[in-house]
């Protein structure tokens, strides 16, 4: 993994659900509703919308993508004067001091790529810690509603193919949720430096 391609995965890590691109959404055919009746006790909820559109899931979010720009920051500053230092070498004749460098050179980069690789798993590893902590406070949220809304089995509302969604827990969910919970505060995770070798 580049440095740069590291910043790319950083802010991928950061909470941005996979949405599919908008020429995509246009070309689509617009698809009849299924409907259907309401089928008591059956109910729906997107965890994912829950996460999204909660307080606590946006402050988290928020604070994902502060915590990963810092990451980026702190490769940045080891990467530029790298890299200013590999060109002016490039420039140098061709002799044995000049490769001597650039075998160092390369070994601060490769020690760089590890780094940047260790800083994005404890993002990951961050983001992984504070999304479990907002499950947990969702789970008597989604318990609340669930027994208000007399629900006897709750499916998983992005595996539905379609049919009737009166019974979509979610908003009132998100709305128990904010109730409970508006923000959570956390650090970034940090992570043994051997487990970033052994997963390259």
């Amino acid at each position: 993994m580049t440095p740069h391609s590291f910043i790319t995965a950083l802010m991928l890590l950061s909470g941005a659900a996979a949405v599919a691109p908008p020429t995509l959404a246009q070309e689509a055919p617009a698809a009849p509703s299924l409907g259907g009746p309401v089928i008591p006790g059956v109910c729906l909820l997107s965890r994912e919308a829950v996460f999204a559109n909660a307080a606590a899931g946006r402050a988290a979010t928020a604070r994902l993508q502060e915590l990963a720009a810092a990451a980026q920051v702190e490769i940045e500053a080891e990467r530029q004067p790298l890299e200013a230092e590999l060109r002016a070498l490039e420039a140098r004749p061709d002799n044995a001091a000049r490769r001597q460098r650039a075998e160092a050179l390369a070994g601060q980069w490769q020690t760089l790529q590890q780094k940047a690789a260790h800083a994005s798993q404890e993002i990951e590893a961050t983001r992984v810690k504070a999304m479990q902590r907002i499950a947990n406070e969702a789970q008597p949220a989604i318990a609340q509603v669930y027994a208000a809304k007399s629900c006897g089995l709750l499916l998983d509302r992005n595996s539905a193919l379609g049919g009737n969604f009166s019974n979509d827990l979610t908003v009132d969910v998100v709305e128990a949720l904010d109730a409970r919970i508006s923000a959570i505060s956390f650090e970034r995770e940090r992570l043994p430096q051997a487990a970033a070798v052994q997963e390259r």
